[in-house]
């Protein structure tokens, strides 16, 4: 019987450890387990002497050559010893495996595991440690290229129409909200002084998903599946925001945000024109975040994105940040 085409399918992790200890000589009794399945799979990978993090690709979402650059990236990183998780080549000092999937090639990659633990609300002092790590990385990546995404405006802001009306009605309070917010905040891009702005190679996605903190107080990022090149306060744009949506208590929040910028500036002044625009920058990720959720629909299923999702993230997160920052 032929088998019927697929566009996702999760690998087998008996396989996958068999692959493994063939592509890299792990032990014999390696184990691979799956810890998280999206845009992209990771999996957990250990043997007697290692405990790695393995991610696999899914179809078409990063090219061959978009992968290298974000392991060149992390490369330059780990060689001025920041604290991060970088990629592992094999026994033939290859860094990609090319996995025959069902639904096609997947690309793959291995990374040092992360000590530590996700926390969702951490301390002031571990938010300024953080600040300080984001400025380490932003010295280094400020004008660095990279052959990737540039997050201009059209990317952060002029996609999500092309798949939101997929799931969100087009007649309702929150389709016009976000359709009046996107006009708004092209022409707050075009007021932007670029002059003192900062730009560079960016990660995009740091938040307490993508870091481990171990109990003495050491931070390590993860997960630059999203960095490409853009102004460096996105980066800190984005950390703020989801500051926001995850402390409750206002007093709190305020505090520990302030503890962070203060580790930022404690290694790296923020300009004035960059902290005016960062309210502005945290909407924008808002739209370009649903955006990809929508397009990578079938990686994400169905389980959570729909309709009333949608007006639930627009309505408490979305609409609330823009209206608590005096926006439009």
């Amino acid at each position: 019987m032929t088998h019927f085409p697929v566009i996702s399918s999760n690998l087998s992790t008996a396989h996958l450890a068999l692959f493994l200890q063939e592509k890299y000589g792990f032990g014999e009794n390696t184990q691979c387990r799956l810890l998280k399945a999206g845009i992209n799979h990771t999996y957990l990978v250990k043997d007697e002497n290692n405990q790695l993090i393995f991610r696999v690709y899914s179809l078409n979402w990063r090219t061959k050559n978009e992968i290298l650059e974000e392991i060149r990236l992390l490369n330059i990183l780990k060689t001025h010893n920041i604290s991060i998780s970088y990629p592992i080549f094999d026994k033939n000092e290859n860094y990609i495996q090319s996995l025959n999937a069902p639904e096609g090639e997947r690309f793959a990659v291995m990374f040092s595991f992360a000590d530590g633990n996700k926390l969702l609300n951490f301390s002031e002092e571990i938010h300024f440690k953080i600040g300080v790590l984001m400025a380490q990385i932003h010295q280094i990546t400020q004008n660095l290229p990279l052959e990737r995404v540039n997050y201009t405006p059209q990317v952060l802001l002029g996609n999500l129409f092309d798949y939101l009306p997929k799931f969100l009605s087009s007649d309702t309070e929150e389709m016009a909200f976000m359709k009046s917010t996107q006009t708004y905040l092209f022409n707050e891009f075009d007021k932007v002084d670029i002059n003192k702005i900062r730009s560079g190679a960016v990660h995009l996605d740091i938040w307490f998903d993508n870091l481990n903190i171990k109990p003495n107080g050491q931070i390590t990022i993860f997960d630059f599946d999203f960095c490409g090149n853009g102004w460096l306060c996105l980066d800190i744009a984005y950390y703020i925001l989801q500051v926001y949506s995850i402390e409750k208590n206002e007093a709190e929040c305020q505090s520990k945000i302030d503890s962070f910028l203060a580790g930022y500036e404690s290694l790296t002044p923020i300009s004035d024109e960059e902290k005016r625009i960062l309210p502005m920058l945290g909407i924008s990720l808002y739209f370009f975040y649903i955006g990809i959720q929508c397009q990578r629909f079938d990686n994400w299923s169905n389980t959570f994105l729909n309709e009333l999702y949608l007006k639930r993230f627009i309505n408490l997160l979305v609409k609330r940040y823009f209206e608590m920052n005096k926006l439009g």
